[in-house]
């Protein structure tokens, strides 16, 4: 009811200013809905055909190669982010992606389709940072990000439970049915988006108009990106970690979840991981406020690594309070992940010009994480079983959180002296 009341209020007090957010945040709900379901049932789907937890990994984390590479394609050819091209070509891939997936039946087919999935996610990402940038003011991005999450884990609550009671025994055709359902509904909310801002005129990515003029080869290109993360470095690493143990959970997760005797609530784990958001977005805004983004962001990830540190030796005694624990973990992820995109946001809103590298860095690293964290997870479950696999990541998560505390207090102390 928190989660209702907070939404009241920010649309009572922005109404029509902020109608475009909420058409975008409502359009990306119904697809994360079509997504959820689908990536739900990609794992059971590789290993009904026979692949062991590691090959599934090494499939499914080969989207993100997919989608590493269009990043550095996006920065290469593509002279300025439009987010309404960019979302009608999301979901035109979108379209293809189940089909592909419904027809597939060798290695081959899985890894087109993994391509495409890769491709469409990242133009959802690239859309997202261009509108929240560019039609947000800088001290609401941590705010509007906090928005666009609760609607996307609004949808990942409700995916998992739909897509168990699509599958009772196997995957089969009204998987992919009720999710090209969702698909469609919010197609329709992006024609709704499209007519909504046809009238507002978009920002050049640009400072100067001919700064894009000449094209960047290769090299040009590397070196940009390396100057760039030498200033977003700590932010980047963050985020890929994040989007490793969201890979952790969406891969071995619906695995492990069929072992924990729910029946055709078997989608409760990952429900139980997405549920936070819907609460946790709304107060994020005030927090970094206080503290500042990245702090944040550090904070609340050291916490949820802890907390998933004790996966192994709380599955060991009660399985079922996994999903407590889960519920824990992602409220912390929940409070990081919009804290680390609203430090995106602000660099980008301090030197437009450099709006699609920031992007692409970001895109870039959460690939990477996507790549990682399937490959090591169905790895590890191979090796140690599901829970312990979670327990190890955590470790890794604190060490790391440790670290970039760390370095953010000796950056800190090194400004005071400068200034």
């Amino acid at each position: 009811m928190s989660s209702i009341r907070h939404l009241y209020i920010h649309i009572k007090q922005y109404r029509e200013s902020h109608k475009p957010l909420y058409v975008l945040s409502v359009m990306i709900f119904f697809w994360t809905i079509f997504d959820s379901i689908l990536s739900y049932a990609i794992p059971l789907i590789l290993t009904e055909h026979g692949l062991s937890s590691t090959m599934m990994g090494l499939v499914i984390g080969s989207s993100s190669i997919a989608g590493a590479g269009f990043d550095f394609l996006m920065c290469r050819f593509v002279k300025r982010v439009d987010f309404r091209r960019v979302f009608m070509g999301m979901f035109a891939i979108s379209a293809l992606y189940p089909l592909i997936l419904w027809q597939a039946t060798i290695i081959p087919m899985y890894l087109l389709g993994m391509v495409i999935w890769g491709i469409y996610y990242d133009l959802l990402n690239f859309g997202i940072f261009d509108f929240v940038s560019r039609h947000t003011e800088k001290n609401e991005h941590s705010a509007s990000f906090g928005v666009v999450q609760v609607f996307r884990s609004l949808g990942g609550i409700i995916a998992p439970l739909i897509a168990s009671l699509l599958i009772i025994d196997l995957v089969d055709w009204k998987t992919f049915a009720g999710s090209f359902l969702f698909l469609s509904i919010g197609f329709l909310f992006l024609i709704f988006l499209l007519i909504l801002t046809r009238k507002k005129k978009m920002i050049v990515t640009c400072v100067e108009e001919n700064c894009c003029e000449k094209p960047k080869n290769f090299l040009n290109e590397i070196h940009l990106w390396k100057s760039i993360g030498k200033y977003i470095f700590p932010a980047l690493v963050l985020t890929f970690f994040l989007y490793t143990v969201e890979a952790f959970f969406w891969t071995i997760g619906p695995i492990y979840s069929e072992t924990l005797g729910l029946g055709e609530f078997s989608g409760l784990l990952l429900t139980m991981y997405s549920l936070p958001s819907i609460f946790v977005g709304w107060f994020v805004g005030r927090l970094t406020e206080k503290y500042g983004k990245l702090k944040v962001a550090y904070v609340s990830f050291l916490v949820a690594s802890i907390l998933l540190s004790g996966f192994a030796l709380v599955s060991m005694y009660m399985p079922v309070l996994t999903i407590g624990l889960t519920f824990l973990v992602a409220v912390m992820v929940s409070i990081s992940f919009p804290s680390v995109n609203g430090a995106y946001a602000d660099y980008i809103s301090d030197i437009p010009k450099v709006e699609k590298e920031v992007e692409s860095l970001e895109d870039f690293f959460t690939n990477m994480g996507y790549v990682a964290g399937p490959i090591l997870s169905g790895f590890l479950a191979d090796v140690l079983g599901a829970e312990k696999a979670f327990s190890l990541i955590g470790v890794v998560g604190v060490l790391l959180s440790v670290i970039l505390l760390r370095a953010a207090a000796k950056r800190a102390k090194l400004n005071e002296k400068q200034a």
